[in-house]
Formats: C-alpha cells, sequence, structure tokens
C-alpha cells in the first residue's frame, strides 16, 4: 500500500524549534488528507494538525499560533513547523495519510500510519 517514514526528531530545548518531515511511498497512489498527531507517555493520541490536499489547514488549540503544517503534493510529502517549543510538547509525533491506491484498476481507499519520532523538549 502507501508507506510513511517520519524524520526530524530529536532533543532540543524550551523555546526552540524543529521541522518534522513526513514522506509517503509505494505505488499508484493518491492522498487526500494529512495529518500529525502525538503521544505522550501515559495519555492518548491527540491530533496536532491536518492538511488536505487543497492546503486547508486546522490545527489543536494547544498549538495553535506555535505550529505550522505544509506538504509538498508533488513530493507526497508533510510537513511539521514547530516553534516556541514547550516541555508539554513533548511526545511521539505520527504522521498519518489517507486516500486511494490502485492495485491494477481496483482502487481502495487506505489510511497509513508512520512509525513515529520522538521529540523531546528540555526546560
Amino acid at each position: 500500500q502507501v508507506q510513511l517514514v517520519e524524520s526530524g526528531g530529536g532533543l532540543v530545548q524550551a523555546g526552540g524549534s524543529q521541522r518534522l518531515s513526513c514522506g509517503a511511498s509505494g505505488s499508484k497512489f493518491n492522498i487526500n488528507a494529512m495529518a500529525w498527531y502525538r503521544q505522550a507517555p501515559g495519555k492518548q493520541r491527540e491530533l496536532v494538525a491536518h492538511i488536505t490536499s487543497a492546503g486547508s489547514t486546522n490545527y489543536a488549540d494547544s498549538v495553535k499560533g506555535r505550529f505550522t503544517i505544509s506538504r509538498d503534493n508533488a513530493k507526497n510529502t508533510v510537513y511539521l513547523q514547530m516553534n516556541s517549543l514547550k516541555p508539554e510538547d513533548t511526545a511521539a509525533y505520527y504522521c498519518n495519510a489517507a486516500g486511494t491506491y490502485w492495485s491494477g484498476n481496483y482502487a481502495s481507499a487506505f489510511g497509513s500510519w508512520g512509525q513515529g519520532t520522538q521529540v523531546t523538549v528540555s526546560s
């Protein structure tokens, strides 16, 4: 189907910035929506930011004004620019994509997750 690979996580000081990337690969697919989720230890996975194929975005209230999601449709890649990071942003960040893939003449919907990348913000 469609595989997602994230990159860009790591350790950063509070107030710093970090950029995550997520690239999709596979054969014969079209991505509609892409999103970033995060999951902190002991907490449920939560939506951070979402972007449609037309570029419409929405964000969790906790990251509005600090995070920016963008995508390069030609590269099937989504980015998350994170600024003014806070210790409470520490989590594993996961990329998600949904769309259609073709196997021969048959089209099927897909929803894929990346393996996750850890972001740790030190105070």
